[in-house]
């Protein structure tokens, strides 16, 4: 039998035997299509052109500690109510609609996991998508990226507005 199916067969039913169906479900994701897991990915790389005044094609460009997004890019379109966020996985950043004039930044990086790719934002809360596990955007009490907390505020990145150009600052 080929290690990899054997290993695929035979572990499963191992962790269950020690660990019991609890464990297993704790790390999974759900089935269910209603999950509100969904994460609005955006990830596509910077466009770190430089010595020309065009345009970024995507419109993201990343400048050491500086992300300049075009908010007319039609890849920040989901972006047109307060609530509405964007996870920028290609530069490490969620990004929140606030208001038409505000915006704010936040490490895409799970306190408790050190996940990037699976966020949903309600009530004031960003919630990871690996474990379920809620942070806050407040600031108040900042966990870092990966340190296994369970709650907590996600570390925030200062925005600034110009007209629709949006500068993040992530030192």
């Amino acid at each position: 039998m080929e290690r990899r199916k054997f290993l695929k067969n035979t572990c499963p039913t191992i962790t269950f035997a020690f660990f019991g169906l609890s464990y297993i479900q704790a790390c999974s994701k759900s089935d269910d299509e209603s999950s509100s897991y969904g994460s609005n990915n955006l990830d596509i790389s910077p466009d770190n052109t430089s010595g020309n005044n065009s345009q970024p094609n995507n419109g993201i460009v990343s400048s050491g500690n500086n992300i300049t997004i075009d908010l007319t890019n039609s890849n920040f379109s989901s972006l047109s109510n307060p609530g509405d966020f964007i996870n920028l996985t290609s530069v490490g950043v969620l990004l929140l609609k606030i208001s038409s004039s505000e915006f704010r930044a936040f490490d895409n990086c799970c306190p408790h996991s050190g996940s990037k790719d699976d966020w949903s934002y309600s009530n004031q809360e960003f919630t990871c998508g690996s474990h379920g596990n809620k942070f806050g955007i407040d600031g108040n009490n900042v966990v870092n990226c990966g340190s296994a907390a369970t709650s907590g505020d996600l570390k925030t990145y200062s925005t600034s507005l110009a007209g629709d150009s949006l500068t993040i600052t992530t030192s």
